[in-house]
């Protein structure tokens, strides 16, 4: 069962996607994505009493190439073996995913849930890969996408910047 502790990216896991990014620059150049992007984890299955909503929030690594993406996400869990209450997150860089950070306060979300723990995991996998390849027409106005993952019924939102801005809700 997955724990916080090891949502956060542990020191050899670190030094394991340095090493590899380190490696594979040595005989070719690191494939630069457009931006840089943060995971995050939350995990609310044991909230505190009283706690504040996003205590429980931790950033976990910031990269900003494809080969960093491929060492996180070998390394990091698939949301189908998060305990219940618990969201991974992907969002740009210097973007917290709250409604309450400057580049979500007037946001939306689109959400699709989902049963079957496979189909989250491909789905989640699939929209990050959209997201950090910049395949989404109005990609400036995305904030992040959230896999969250509960005891009935899981869920993937993407977080988009600007509700009123129809031509990226459509």
């Amino acid at each position: 069962m997955a724990s916080e502790a090891a949502m956060e990216v542990s020191a050899p896991a670190a030094a394991a996607v340095e090493a590899e990014v380190a490696a594979t620059g040595a005989e070719k150049q690191p494939h630069k994505l457009e931006r840089k992007w943060t995971f995050w984890f939350d995990n609310q299955s044991k909230p505190k009493q009283g706690a504040a909503w996003g205590t429980s929030l931790r950033k976990v690594y910031t990269f900003d190439t494809v080969e960093e993406f491929w060492c996180l996400y070998d390394q990091i869990f698939k949301p189908s073996k998060l305990p219940g209450n618990a969201d991974f997150h992907l969002f740009k860089a210097g973007i917290e995913p709250k409604w309450e950070d400057p580049e979500c306060a007037n946001g939306g979300k689109w959400s699709v849930t989902v049963n079957r723990k496979p189909i989250l995991d491909n789905m989640w996998l699939e929209t990050m890969m959209a997201l950090i390849g910049e395949q989404f027409d109005e990609a400036d106005e995305i904030c992040g996408v959230v896999a969250s993952v509960r005891q009935r019924q899981d869920k993937l939102a993407l977080w988009t910047k600007t509700a009123t801005n129809e031509a990226a809700q459509v």
